[in-house]
């Protein structure tokens, strides 16, 4: 049985996690706390393959239907 990887799906955005200066500069540049940031689960199959830690944050780039790139960031639990 062949294993479909949904990160290459059309649909799918794209997933990073963050490292921990780009973390600093993001929660530094909105104000807030990694508590107030939405949730997104570890066994999401978006991020699955790669391997997220609890606390992570992980930044979804998303094309809007007029092309532009917005941006989206979760917190792993």
């Amino acid at each position: 049985m062949a294993v479909f990887d949904i990160t290459k799906h059309f649909l799918v955005p794209k997933h990073l996690i963050l490292t921990k200066e780009e973390e600093e500069v993001l929660l530094k540049k909105y104000n807030i706390t990694k508590a107030e940031l939405p949730k997104i689960k570890n066994s999401d199959p978006a991020i699955t393959q790669y391997k997220p830690k609890q606390g992570d944050i992980v930044k979804i780039d998303r094309r809007s239907v007029y092309g532009d790139s917005i941006k989206y960031y979760r917190v792993v639990v």
